[in-house]
């Protein structure tokens, strides 16, 4: 039997601490410790995950072979690519950067150590997505609607690199990666410095159009994304990680008296129950033993954010826009 790989966490809030967690359940890995700027928190952390507090980053680095890394994102840049530059295999939370220079520093310094880089759009193994991903043929149109009560984390950055991105991930995702050709967009700032709430309508170079809503002023949460593409329509609750697929019956010719379930098919999506964080960090440890790499590498965590920084400006540029208050 192989040995356990040997990794670490480095930043252990609210999303760390839960990979902590996961990780010292995981089989072959070893959660050699925790990091975090405030040592009071990785102890606690450290504790519930029976491993070691870290108290310079620089010594758990020299101790591990990956680390997953869930600190602010205007700092994921400078801790991914010390990690990298130490030859250590990094899962950056999403976004990857909060700029492009900064993303292209972390996919270069990956590329130049030949260490693995990928980036926690977890939404990838939502378990409505791996249920429709069997049935989709070329997406012609896509519909999101992501809504949050307001937290106080994540208020770093707009509600666009927040929440949104997860969504323009998956639309990327289910384009094949096609370039964006058009993008329109507006927002309102309300709670924070930055838009808390944005549209956007983007169109891609395949002709699919996406139509993205996101906020985190709702009262409830909200995670639902449609798809139509020629055989049918889905309707996916990533939420419940529950969907349905309404697929057109073959050879049906319009006729009188004719109702919906004469023309559609309705299936049932589903997938196994799992936890889509768990997975993904399975996908990170896999794919650092030079096994089956599953998960977003950088440079699709690069396009998700060029995507996302499109529609920021966007939403700067349109006269839609309401900014907040002086």
């Amino acid at each position: 039997m192989s040995a356990r790989l040997p990794v670490g966490v480095i930043g252990v809030g609210a999303l760390g601490s839960h990979h902590a967690r996961h990780l010292a359940a995981l089989p072959g890995v070893e959660l050699v410790g925790v990091y975090d700027i405030v040592p009071s928190r990785a102890t606690e952390v450290a504790a519930k995950a029976n491993t070691t507090p870290f108290r310079e980053l620089d010594r758990l680095l020299a101790r591990v072979k990956a680390v997953t890394v869930a600190v602010p994102t205007p700092v994921h840049a400078d801790v991914g690519v010390r990690a990298l530059e130490a030859g250590v295999a990094v899962l950056m939370e999403k976004p990857l950067a909060s700029s492009l220079d900064d993303a292209d520093r972390l996919v270069e310094a990956a590329q130049r150590h030949n260490v693995i880089l990928q980036v926690g759009h977890v939404e990838r193994f939502n378990r409505a997505i791996r249920a429709a991903m069997p049935y989709l043929d070329e997406p012609r149109y896509m519909e999101s609607m992501r809504l949050a009560p307001f937290q106080p984390r994540g208020t770093d950055v707009a509600v666009i690199l927040d929440l949104m991105i997860h969504d323009l991930d998956l639309v990327l995702h289910l384009v094949g990666g096609v370039p964006a050709t058009d993008v329109r967009a507006s927002g309102v700032a309300v709670l924070s410095p930055y838009p808390d709430m944005a549209n956007a309508r983007v169109e891609f170079g395949n002709g699919a159009v996406a139509n993205v809503t996101a906020s985190r002023m709702a009262r409830d949460r909200i995670r639902k994304l449609r798809i139509f593409e020629t055989s049918g329509y889905f309707s996916l609750d990533l939420a419940t990680g529950t969907g349905e697929f309404m697929r057109l019956r073959p050879g049906w010719r319009p006729s009188p008296g004719l109702k919906l379930e004469d023309i559609v098919e309705r299936v049932v999506l589903d997938a196994p129950e799992a936890d889509a964080l768990r997975l993904e960090l399975e996908s990170f440890v896999s794919g650092v033993r030079g096994e089956r790499r599953t998960g977003v590498s950088g440079e699709e965590g690069r396009s998700a954010l060029a995507l996302a920084l499109q529609v920021a400006e966007a939403v700067s540029r349109s006269p839609v826009t309401i900014a907040p208050p002086p």
